[in-house]
């Protein structure tokens, strides 16, 4: 079994990810919580967090926590991994990210600080179905002029970035094959579609794990792929996937899960 840390453990993610670790093949043996969470020093188990006895840890303690450990694996917010990352990075430990968020400024500068450390895979969506939707979504050049693409996100109430990381990196796809130049979040009033503009639209509602549609319509026909994310487990457990990849792949270099799968 590798060894792993999880960042924000007891978020959403962070409590799947630890509760999905051992029937994947992983062990936990740190987690990490932000700096004054009332969690600090108790265990996993203290917390109600599967029965284990690891301490939940503040960042500071990160230097410690992953110098034995073989994967950090965080779903937690842009500005906590801005400070964690490269704290992590020094200790040589594998990274897995599904935070998302980031600027392109921000991207820029944990390339600058980890790519060369160790290996770490940021994906907006862990889940292997999505993966599979990325690709299919690559195959639409074959398609000629006359089709318009749409693409709609839903996700839980408490999801604080919109449009959704999956549908951005969806739409950097779809822009890329068939030459979209703006993004549109929503229409009202007068507003008819232009040719350059994909449409990307985003609803927060319940406690949706996560739903994406790509429409393709043309004068007369439509084509609908769509995924639908049953619970979390199906993120924690690609996560997962992609540690294990990382630590047998052992090469410096911030990677995809377009790469895990190669």
């Amino acid at each position: 079994m590798i060894k792993i840390c999880v960042a924000g453990a007891q978020g959403k993610m962070g409590r799947t990810i630890i509760e999905e670790a051992e029937i994947n093949g992983c062990r936990v043996v740190s987690a990490i919580e932000t700096e004054e969470h009332r969690s600090i020093g108790k265990t996993l188990k203290q917390v109600g967090i599967g029965d284990h006895d690891v301490r939940i840890s503040p960042p500071s303690k990160i230097p410690q926590e992953c110098c034995e450990t073989d994967a950090y694996i965080s779903f937690t917010t842009p500005d906590a991994e801005l400070s964690n990352l490269p704290k992590v990075a020094e200790t040589g430990t594998s990274i897995i990210v599904g935070t998302t968020g980031f600027t392109e400024e921000q991207m820029r500068s944990l390339h600058s600080e980890i790519a060369s450390e160790v290996t770490a895979v940021f994906a907006p969506n862990f889940a292997l179905g999505i993966n599979l939707m990325y690709r299919l979504a690559k195959a639409c050049d074959v398609l000629p002029d006359g089709y318009d693409f749409s693409i709609t996100e839903v996700h839980h109430n408490e999801k604080k970035d919109a449009p959704s990381g999956t549908a951005v990196r969806l739409s950097e796809i779809i822009s890329n094959v068939r030459g979209y130049t703006e993004m549109v979040n929503g229409r009202e009033g007068f507003s008819p579609r232009m040719k350059n503009e994909l449409e990307v639209l985003s609803v927060r509602t319940g406690g949706v794990p996560g739903i994406h549609d790509l429409i393709i319509a043309g004068p007369d026909e439509m084509i609908k792929i769509e995924h639908v994310s049953f619970s979390r487990r199906v993120f924690a457990q690609g996560a997962l996937y992609a540690a294990k990849w990382a630590v047998e792949h052992d090469q410096p270099g911030i990677f995809s899960m377009d790469d895990v799968f190669k």
